[in-house]
């Protein structure tokens, strides 16, 4: 099983000042590992570490699968997933902007339901 390293001072630096340029506040996130499969064709899980916070009832979650690769999605309950249409990036403050913009979207969208 391969060893991804957590996040750097760095890269939580990039999450935390996205967050606060986003929402005009700090944010908490947590830091915590999750097991998942890095290619569909892996029999074998990796440990990777996750980056997670909430805002009202959404909960968004970034995954660091290697060196400069990310993956993200939000969820408000465990079969309300949704991503971004990007299945990794190299660059974690797009991947941040692209999640926080995707569920801005999607809020919109449920709003705008909502009031039809």
């Amino acid at each position: 099983m391969s060893q991804i390293a957590d996040f750097s001072d760095s890269e939580m630096w990039t999450i935390d000042t996205t967050l606060r340029e986003r929402f005009g506040e700090p944010v908490a996130v947590e830091l915590a590992e999750s097991d998942i499969r890095l290619r569909s064709s892996d029999r074998e899980l990796t440990t990777c570490p996750i980056a997670y916070w909430e805002r009202g009832d959404c909960h968004f979650v970034v995954i660091k699968c290697g060196d400069r690769r990310y993956r993200c999605q939000f969820f408000y309950r465990i079969h309300q997933q949704y991503g971004t249409g990007i299945k990794e990036y190299d660059d974690l403050a797009e991947c941040v902007v692209t999640l926080l913009q995707a569920q801005a979207d999607h809020a919109r969208g449920r709003r705008s339901q909502a009031n039809d």
